[in-house]
């Protein structure tokens, strides 16, 4: 029994950040009813690298939750909707701002139903401004957060994208956190919350911390951001690639006994972390040439003896099977009913008194659907009913 356990939430997310969100909660214990588009659901259904109909990205966002079909475009499915928003303590929604309201679904026709409820928006660019109403995806986010100059190492360089949806996976983990901040003010407080959430917010919040440093003195702005370093931390060795960083002093003369260069020490360039800082390039280019000269098994062996931070370049394939990740219980395997053997990850905290379970896969399309309704007092004759109308999907999958 997770630590939400008897939380309930209505999931009208799609796509990556909503979905890894709630999936986040259900991992913890909620009790997550993804309500989905009869015939279609959710996009990442559809997407490639499928087994048994099933796609990796689908089952990797979606495990521990229920899946119910309804026509929310119908006087019927909306009030199904609020019906089970009334059972509910958090509603979650990422249509674009204005979609909800033709809806008919928005915060004060769910809080009609249920007053306390936490209801949370995730968008764009947020409800306000040019760009409010804007399709996005995770590229349009990096490049307009600065988060591309970022990767690039400076304003002059050419912009890089993070080869990862990072912006989607921010705004997830940031949404989650902020539900549970706010299901934690109204048991304190007994009111509900409206939370709304940009992925641009994430983003240019997520980069202030370390990545903004000349914009955040008033006044004392700098224009043009200049590289930090022209060499990134990835060093190639004789037979591959590794990493090592070194801040402190203790740890850069434990670097220069390892590898065997005493005369670092001595060099005025690299006297103090200040001027370490300034004379960064020379200094990581000293730590190249001398990482080529032997294999990383070597220098990872002669680098951990001297207390140097330092770790291998792993491929995806690699990750799996490194003895850390190994050491960690971070890859739990499990049979999924349809798709059959997964390997993914458990959930990233551990909770001592209240651990985060794996209690189902990802559900079927509609799989829920009589399930969750017949909860609410539907007959199964009312059921055919709905169904025959196409209120509810077709799929007949009740577990």
């Amino acid at each position: 029994m997770g630590p939400l356990s008897g939380i309930r939430v209505i999931d009208l997310t799609s796509m990556l950040s909503g979905p890894w969100a709630t999936m986040i909660l259900a991992d913890q214990g909620a009790d997550v009813i993804k309500v989905e588009e009869a015939g279609k659901g959710d996009h990442t259904r559809a997407l490639a690298n499928r087994h048994r109909g099933f796609s990796a990205q689908f089952l990797n966002l979606n495990r521990n939750k229920r899946s119910v079909t309804l026509d929310l475009k119908s006087a019927e499915g909306k009030d199904l909707l609020k019906r089970l928003s009334a059972t509910a303590d958090v509603f979650i929604q990422n249509f674009r701002p204005g979609v909800v309201e033709r809806l008919g679904i928005d915060e004060a026709a769910i809080r009609a139903v249920a007053p306390n409820i936490v209801y949370a928006s995730i968008s764009g660019f947020g409800e306000n401004g040019p760009y409010a109403k804007k399709p996005t995806y995770d590229p349009i986010i990096q490049a307009l957060s600065g988060l591309t100059s970022v990767q690039g190492g400076s304003d002059s360089a050419r912009p890089r994208l993070i080869r990862t949806v990072l912006p989607d996976k921010l705004t997830a983990v940031t949404a989650a956190q902020a539900i549970s901040a706010a299901l934690v003010a109204r048991f304190r407080h007994g009111t509900g919350q409206h939370i709304r959430l940009s992925m641009l917010d994430a983003v240019v919040a997520f980069l202030w911390a370390s990545d903004m440093g000349l914009h955040t003195f008033v006044g004392q702005s700098v224009e043009g951001r200049p590289a930090a370093s022209f060499i990134d931390l990835i060093y190639e060795t004789g037979n591959g690639f590794m990493t090592v960083a070194v801040m402190s002093n203790k740890e850069w003369i434990a670097l220069s006994r390892a590898v065997g260069h005493p005369e670092w020490l001595d060099d005025p360039r690299f006297k103090t972390p200040e001027l370490r800082d300034q004379n960064i390039n020379d200094r990581l280019q000293l730590t190249q040439d001398a990482l080529k000269s032997g294999t990383t098994e070597e220098w990872l062996a002669k680098l951990e003896a001297e207390g140097v931070p330092c770790a291998p370049v792993l491929t995806r394939a690699q990750v799996i099977d490194h003895p850390q990740v190994r050491a960690s219980n971070l890859l739990l395997e499990s049979d999924h009913p349809v798709a059959g053997r997964l390997r993914q990850t458990r959930a990233a905290a551990r909770f001592s008194v209240t651990p985060a379970e794996l209690r189902s896969g990802a559900p079927l399309l509609g799989q829920h659907t009589d399930e969750v309704l017949a909860s609410l007092g539907l007959s199964r004759r009312e059921l055919d009913a709905l169904r025959a109308k196409g209120v509810i999907g077709a799929e007949r999958n009740a577990a």
